[in-house]
């Protein structure tokens, strides 16, 4: 399996299961260590490789560990700190990172709930670790930008040095777009006003600053929007662009009708209906690569199929009306629609997408 399968499919299992972890060893058990295997390459079961509950006394502190430690030729290289996945990972809760990263040859240290991976460096101080993480990965809600960051902390690919040169650069270039997404989310008054004073010619009063708060936040919204259809125009060719919801009229249920899916150059694709069909891809991908699932709109619904073949239907989105529903198709290619309210409802019906996949596979 490909590295970017590993990655997509380790995603997929992250996103269906976080819900159900309570605790910091079935986090361990269920994503750190697949993530230490199945991404990084490294063997947790071989203490050369992989040290779990490392402990080396520093000063006064005795006893105290490191979930996980990972050696190259009998060197600590990388230092990961495990949180339980329900709560957000806070450095302050990881002391014991601080201290080890001092006292051990590690360059690298890595703090984790096994969804979110903070990893720090020492780029303020020699073997001081960093308050701020250089590099933020998030198996929820993958920045494809950071994968092959990812790749040079690999067992195959580790290279230090390209990791520590790159690492000032990613740390400030993530800092500021998560910075850029809270503003334009809710925009601070710093924000607002440094916006109002552009394209307003008064005074900057508190009324105009309250006017403008609501504008600076719709204006931030649309642009966003607007950028993300014209590339998804850009993407998808002629003749294809943004729709509004129009109401549905049609039935629960339904067999599948392959005529349906026949392509029509008249189609709008929504951009909901393109991320409800990440999602369906991401949870198939735990069985099929990745580029083995496709999808074609039709005016009624949207199909997700495997080998872009209409004998193999995996899903059907029937975003159009008020009430979403996610269609699955039985052993017979019978339809049965589920309600949803929210596209991340689609990971409850996980077994179900990975079951139809698996039929055709």
């Amino acid at each position: 399996m490909e590295f970017e399968d590993r990655f997509a499919a380790l995603a997929s299992k992250v996103r269906n299961q976080a819900a159900a972890i309570g605790t910091e060893e079935a986090t361990k058990n269920a994503f750190v260590m697949p993530f230490i295997s199945t991404i990084l390459g490294y063997d947790v079961f071989d203490p050369l490789e992989v040290v779990p509950e490392f402990t080396a006394d520093v000063g006064i502190k005795r006893g105290e560990k490191v979930d996980y430690a990972i050696m190259r030729d009998g060197e600590v290289q990388i230092l990961i700190e495990c949180k339980v996945s329900t709560g957000v990972p806070k450095v302050e809760h990881a002391s014991q990172l601080y201290r080890y990263f001092a006292t051990t040859n590690a360059r690298i240290a890595a703090l984790t709930n096994g969804v979110i991976w903070q990893f720090f460096t020492d780029l303020d101080a020699p073997n001081i670790m960093d308050a701020k993480p250089f590099l933020v990965l998030d198996l929820a809600d993958i920045d494809e930008t950071l994968v092959p960051e990812i790749r040079k902390l690999s067992k195959e690919n580790f290279d230090l040095d390209s990791i520590i040169s790159a690492a000032e650069e990613l740390k400030y270039v993530g800092a500021l777009k998560r910075e850029i997404s809270r503003q334009f989310r809710e925009p601070s008054d710093e924000w607002i006003k440094f916006f109002t004073t552009r394209v307003y010619d008064g005074s900057y009063t508190q009324k105009v600053r309250e006017q403008f708060t609501s504008l600076v936040a719709k204006a931030s919204r649309q642009f966003l929007t607007e950028s993300v259809n014209d590339r998804l125009k850009t993407a998808l060719g002629p003749g294809v662009g943004i729709r509004p919801e129009t109401p549905s009229t049609e039935v629960p249920s339904s067999p599948v009708a392959e005529s349906d899916i026949a392509r029509d150059t008249e189609i709008e694709t929504t951009l909901e209906e393109l991320e409800g069909y990440q999602i369906v891809k991401a949870i198939a991908c735990g069985v099929v690569k990745p580029q083995r699932v496709t999808h074609r709109d039709a005016k009624s619904y949207f199909a997700v199929l495997l080998d872009d073949n209409n004998r193999k239907p995996i899903a059907r989105l029937h975003f159009n009306g008020r009430q979403k529903y996610l269609g699955l198709m039985d052993a017979e290619k019978v339809e049965t629609r589920h309600p949803i309210e929210s596209l991340e409802e689609i990971y409850e019906h996980a077994d179900a997408i990975r079951e139809a996949v698996s039929r055709y596979a």
